[in-house]
Parts: structure tokens; sequence; C-alpha cells
């Protein structure tokens, strides 16, 4: 299966545009195997360095995890000030405190500026760039997360290190791709 909806300007993504690799993942923060994987991405991120670039996208599980909603939308908000991939790290880093209580303790470690914070949260274009996250990972067959793409082509291998990398190898055509 492929990536229906390509790597855009749009995008929250970290590391070079014209990397040679590129990791997609559809995310949600409340999800227990996306926190698996969380710290096995930035070390992947970090080994790589200007060989990679992630983009994160938005698909939060609202039935099965309660929070992920209002956690995607804290990360969206927090975006809007230039700091979502410091809220999408508090987030995951504190998976299992993402209740409204929590979130706005999260919110003030930030330094964000709490009142436009409070009102991009709630507004319907944070809500729209989740809903498009979503349907754009249905559009490509995403069904739970996470859901890795790379170079476009789903991921269906488990979530170790050593799997990803292997992923990555196959995609980049180069064999025996190492962590630094």
């Amino acid at each position: 299966m492929r990536l229906q909806i390509p790597i855009h300007i749009k995008d929250h993504s970290l590391g070079p545009v014209d990397a040679p690799l590129q990791l997609l993942e559809y995310g949600d923060y409340e999800c227990s195997r996306c926190g698996t994987a969380y710290p096995i991405v930035r070390k992947l991120l970090q080994s790589l360095g200007q060989e990679i670039q992630f983009v994160f996208r938005n698909f939060p599980h609202t039935i099965d995890h309660p929070n992920a909603l209002n956690a995607a939308k804290s990360a969206e908000a927090a975006g809007k000030q230039g700091k979502f991939w410091k809220m999408h790290e508090l987030l995951f880093m504190n998976q299992q405190q993402l209740d409204p209580e929590n979130l706005a303790r999260h919110t003030q470690s930030l330094n964000l500026d709490l009142l436009r914070f409070v009102q991009d949260t709630e507004s319907l274009e944070v809500e729209n760039r989740i809903l498009e996250d979503c349907y754009q990972g249905a559009r490509s067959g995403v069904q739970s997360t996470p859901t890795f793409f790379m170079n476009g082509e789903i991921y269906d291998g488990a979530l170790t290190q050593d799997d990803l990398l292997l992923g990555l190898s196959r995609v980049w055509k180069r064999p025996y791709l190492r962590m630094a």
C-alpha cells in the first residue's frame, strides 16, 4: 500500500525535505504502541541525522483513547506558536497523564501564550487540521496506530529498532543501515 497524500509543506516535519529517507507516522498520543515506537523513532532520527526526514500526522482513536483528540489539539495549538515538537515530546513522555488538568500543566511548562493556546485548541482551524490528517490516513489505508510509511510505502514490520532499520534499508536500497 502506498501513501496517497505525499508529504507536503504543511506537515510537521523534522530533518531535511530532500533527505533520501522519509519516515511518516500516523500516530495517536494515547496509543501505547505509539508510545513504544516514540523512543525508537527518536534514536533513528539522532542516528541517521541528515539522511532522514520524519513527519508526524495525527490519527487519534477517540473511541479507545478518550484523551487522544485533546492531546492532538494541544500539539497542533502549540505548533501555532512554533512548539509542536516540544509538545509532541511532552505528550509522549507523559502518555499516562493526558487528561485536561495534566494537559494544562504541560502547556504551562512550554511557556506558551495561554490565552492564544486555549483559543487555538478550540478553533476550527486546529480541528480541521486533525480531521485532514485522519482523512489522509484513511485514504492511505491507515486503520491503526502507529502506521508508518517509508518513502511512501507502508511499513508492515515489527516495531523494533532493528526491524525499522531493516525496513529503511530496503526502501533506500542500501543494505546494512546501522545506528551511529
